[in-house]
C-alpha cells in the first residue's frame, strides 16, 4: 500500500504502513505460499486495480485481463492448490482488487471447473478442463431461476427430458454469472419422469439456448449476469454429468460456494479498510489530515476490526474445510457474519471519503455497492441466518 500525504499540511507523525491483515493470518502459510501471495498482491495492484474503474461503470468486462489471471495459476485453483488457506487468501486478495474480477474467478474455479473435475466423466474431463485452466474457455453455472433463488432446492423447474436423441431441457435461469459469453453451461434441471436432480453441460451455441444481460445493477458490474432461456435444447446423452444424482451434490458446491463468498467479504474489507485508511492520511481539512480527527481514527478502528474479525474466523473455516468437518452452518455462519460486517465497514469507509465517496473514481463507491451483492447473492444474509438458526435449535423456520 502506497500513502499519498499531502506535505504542505502542518507537520504529523505518520504510523508506519499498516497492512490490512492486522492479525497476520497469512503468517500461517508455508514460505512459499506467502511469497505466492505477495505476487498476487503485486500483479493486482499493478494491472488489475489502475484499469478496472471504467469497466465497472460500463458495465463492461475486461477480457484482455483473462490471459493474465490464467498466467497467475488462477484458472485452475481447484486441481493445483490443496492449502485451503493458501487459496481462501487468494479469493480475499482478489476481491480487494475488484468484486466482480474474484466472483469470476471463484465460481469458475469452485463451481465450474471444480464441479467437472468432481462430477463429470473422464470424456468431459479431458473436453473442458485444459482449456477452463487456461480461460481459453469459460463456463458458468445454471442453478438459480427466474422465480427460485433460496428455495430452488425444492422449487427447481427447469426440466429434462430423455429421448433416443438426447436430452431436452426447457426453463430459464436467472443472475448466471459470465452467462453471456461461456462456452457452456452446468444446467441443473429435473428429470421430467421421475424428478431427480441431475446435472448437464450445454454448450451455449446449441438451438433453443439464448443469454441476455442483466443491465442496470448497481454492484457487481464488471461480472456480466445474465437470463437464459433454454427453450427444448437439445444435448447428446454424454453431456449429463454422472455424479450429478440428487440435490445432494449441489448443495455441497453451494456450501463451498458460500464458505468462498466469506473469503470475499474478508478481502472485500481488506480493500476498504486500504482505501479509506490512504484518504484519511492524505486529505486535509481544517488545516490537518483527516487521520488526526478521532471520529474518522473510530471508525477506520471499527474497519480494521471487521476485517481482522472476518479473516479469523474465514482462516478457522478453511481449516474445518482440511479436517473435513465444515457443514453447511459453518459455510451460512461464516458467509453470513463476513458479509454483515463487510456491509457495515462499506458504510464506515463511504463516510469517511464524504462527498468523494459516491464517486466511482473514488472505488470505496464501488465497494459500497458490491458489499449489498455480496450480503445478497449465494444464499441471502437472512437466509443464511436461519440455516445457523436450525443447527442452533433442530427446528426450521423455513422448510
Amino acid at each position: 500500500m502506497t500513502l499519498t500525504v499531502d506535505r504542505t499540511a502542518p507537520a504529523v507523525d505518520l504510523p508506519a504502513e499498516l497492512p490490512g491483515d492486522l492479525m497476520s493470518v497469512a503468517d500461517r502459510l508455508p514460505a512459499a505460499h506467502r511469497e505466492r501471495l505477495e505476487r498476487l498482491r503485486e500483479f493486482l495492484d499493478a494491472a488489475v486495480v489502475p484499469v478496472v474503474g471504467p469497466y465497472w461503470d460500463r458495465e463492461e468486462f475486461p477480457f484482455q485481463l483473462l490471459p493474465a489471471l490464467a498466467e497467475q495459476g488462477l484458472g485452475d485453483l481447484m486441481t493445483t492448490t490443496d492449502d485451503r488457506l493458501l487459496r481462501g487468501l487468494i479469493w480475499a486478495e482478489i476481491t480487494r482488487a475488484d468484486v466482480s474480477l474474484s466472483a469470476l474467478v471463484g465460481i469458475h474455479n469452485e463451481l465450474v471447473l471444480g464441479g467437472i473435475a468432481a462430477f463429470g466423466s473422464p470424456e468431459q474431463k479431458a473436453t473442458w478442463l485444459p482449456g477452463l485452466s487456461r480461460f481459453t474457455k469459460v463456463g458458468c453455472f445454471a442453478l438459480t431461476e427466474p422465480d427460485h433463488g433460496s428455495d430452488v432446492a425444492g422449487g427447481l423447474a427447469t426440466t429434462a427430458r430423455r429421448t433416443a436423441d438426447g436430452w431436452i431441457v426447457s426453463g430459464s435461469k436467472r443472475w448466471i454469472g459470465a452467462g453471456t459469453f461461456a462456452d457452456f453451461a452446468i444446467v441443473f434441471a429435473r428429470d421430467a419422469a421421475d424428478g431427480r436432480v441431475m446435472g448437464l453441460i450445454v454448450e451455449t451455441d446449441r438451438p433453443g439456448f439464448s443469454a441476455s444481460k442483466i443491465t442496470g445493477k448497481t454492484g457487481l458490474r464488471i461480472m456480466q449476469n445474465a437470463d437464459i432461456v433454454l427453450d427444448d435444447v437439445l444435448v447428446p446423452h454424454e453431456n449429463v454429468l454422472p455424479g450429478i444424482t440428487s440435490w445432494s451434490q449441489a448443495n455441497v458446491a453451494l456450501r463451498e460456494s458460500r464458505a468462498w463468498v466469506g473469503w470475499q467479504a474478508a478481502g472485500l474489507q481488506v480493500g476498504m479498510y486500504e482505501v479509506a485508511r490512504d484518504y484519511a492520511l492524505s486529505r486535509v481539512q481544517f488545516g490537518k489530515p483527516l487521520a488526526r480527527f478521532q471520529l474518522v481514527q473510530q471508525k477506520l478502528s471499527e474497519m480494521a476490526s471487521n476485517a481482522s474479525a472476518s479473516l479469523s474466523l474465514m482462516a478457522q473455516v478453511a481449516w474445518l474445510q482440511e479436517q473435513g468437518r465444515m457443514e453447511m452452518s459453518h459455510a451460512a455462519m461464516a458467509k453470513a457474519t463476513a458479509t454483515r460486517l463487510a456491509r457495515e465497514s462499506a458504510a464506515l469507509g463511504r463516510s469517511i471519503l464524504g462527498g468523494n465517496g459516491i464517486v466511482s473514481d473514488y472505488r470505496m463507491a464501488r465497494m459500497f455497492n458490491d458489499a449489498e451483492v455480496l450480503y445478497t447473492y449465494e444464499g441471502t444474509y437472512d437466509i443464511n441466518s436461519l440455516i445457523v438458526g436450525r443447527a442452533l435449535t433442530g427446528v426450521s423456520a423455513f422448510v
